[in-house]
């Protein structure tokens, strides 16, 4: 009875995988693609070059940054990781997140791989993902979770707790950002506005090619020195 149970367990578990990497008959019809296959890191490479460091695993359907071990700020054979494929145009993307407790990530926009930009973080825009435990009792900061970092503020603080599941979604669409998390409206920019090329001019990506007005790129992951899990990762070009 045992064996069977277990079985049983490790079916639900497969079951659960699948279904966070499987689109709906709708969500094809209209245009979704998945960017994370559940199985593997087909169509994703590091950052500046090259195959996904060992540190980013396949568990249970997501993609997890496995940091037993860290060698500075990053994981261990770890590194920033990007999809292939750059994006050009409107476009909204789906994921989900979660973290280990006190870890720090993000999920990256717009990211250019170029010589002169070292750092995914020199070049991208970057949607803050981090246990909001380690600014308990700190002051506001653009450094909390659904925050862009060194950017802007979310307008709602509603994440899930650490070990618990955040969803995204993220819509570039005629020049306005507007990012949901957990289903709550938590940042809306008009991207030609003076007050968001302010906000912009005064973060540390004035230099980058968002601060000349360029929102191309692509999608990437940060590795910041601690455990986190993305899936159902998904992105519909409009």
């Amino acid at each position: 009875m045992k064996h069977l149970t277990m079985i049983a367990l490790l079916c639900g578990l497969a079951l659960q995988s699948i279904a966070q990497t499987v689109l709906s008959p709708e969500e094809k019809k209209v245009g979704w693609k998945l960017l994370f296959n559940g199985r593997d890191l087909k169509g994703w490479h590091a950052y500046g070059g090259g195959q996904p460091g060992s540190a980013w695993v396949i568990d249970q359907g997501a993609i997890k940054l496995n940091v037993p071990e860290r060698a500075g700020n990053k994981a261990k054979n770890g590194g920033d990781i990007v999809i292939d494929e750059e994006i050009t145009g409107d476009f909204e993307l789906k994921a989900e997140w979660k973290v280990s407790k006190f870890a720090n990530s993000g999920l990256f926009f717009f990211v250019k791989e170029a010589p002169q930009y070292k750092n995914m973080h020199d070049t991208g825009l970057e949607l803050q993902v981090i246990d909001d435990k380690i600014y308990e009792g700190s002051p506001e900061n653009t450094h909390r979770a659904s925050d862009f970092f060194g950017v802007a503020n979310a307008r709602l603080r509603e994440s899930n707790p650490q070990g618990e599941w955040n969803s995204i979604h993220f819509i570039m669409r005629k020049g306005k950002l507007t990012v949901l998390q957990n289903g709550f409206t938590v940042q809306e920019h008009d991207l030609n506005s003076p007050e968001w090329k302010e906000k912009i001019a005064k973060s540390g990506l004035a230099k980058a090619p968002i601060g000349k007005g360029n929102y191309n790129g692509r999608i990437g992951l940060q590795d910041w020195g601690s455990t986190v899990w993305y899936r159902n990762i998904k992105l519909r070009k409009m």
